[in-house]
């Protein structure tokens, strides 16, 4: 990214190391559960999408395809044409992440996402500052209320309230604080939470 060069990278953020059987990660968020963290990870997920947006010529997007396929689209497009370093992160349920509803409906899993303030979907393209427009678009509506139900909808969260009920309500509170956090301010990024 910080080369400048015309390339694209997708992630696709599975919130764990998949690949090493569902260890924890710097990408697991607040109040999960995965291998070595076993009650809960206790500190929030790194916001990648943000950090690159701070090199201020990189194109950036958040996007999960259950949720709104034109903004996924359109997202490809405008990286594919970027004339410099895009990146395009998109919400990947994965096995770990223990979907109540089953790996069949990680499309859906993924709109609910979206829909509770879990995953925001939005995008950043630094060519919109030259034409004088704000370079960020949050392309997700507010929150819907639904938080705490999305997070029972999956192991990962659900297990916990078992195993170590009262951490799992603080740890529940914690995670519900840091997005309603995020979520304001990338509205103010966009300009509509002034």
């Amino acid at each position: 990214m910080a080369s400048g060069d015309d390339i694209n990278i997708l992630v696709l953020d599975t919130e764990v190391y998949s690949n090493t059987g569902g260890q924890s990660s710097k990408a697991t968020p607040t109040g999960a559960i995965a291998k070595y963290t076993t009650s809960g990870k206790k500190i929030c997920k790194k916001d990648l999408a943000r950090m690159i947006m701070t090199y201020g010529y990189v194109y950036v997007a958040s996007i999960a395809m259950g949720a709104n396929k034109n903004q996924v689209v359109k997202a490809f497009v405008e990286a594919e044409s970027y004339p410099g370093p895009s990146l395009v992160i998109c919400y990947a349920p994965c096995i770990n992440q223990g979907i109540k509803k089953g790996m069949g409906k990680s499309q859906t899993e993924a709109k609910l996402a979206v829909e509770s303030g879990y995953w925001p979907i939005f995008r950043y393209n630094p060519l919109l500052v030259k034409e004088g427009k704000n370079p960020f678009t949050l392309d997700s509506k507010d929150p819907d209320g639904t938080l705490q139900e999305f997070l029972s909808g999956e192991t990962r969260f659900a297990a916990l309230e078992k195993s170590f009920p009262e951490e799992s309500k603080r740890l529940r509170k914690k995670i519900e604080q840091e997005l309603m956090d995020k979520n304001e301010m990338l509205k103010i990024m966009a300009g509509a939470g002034e």
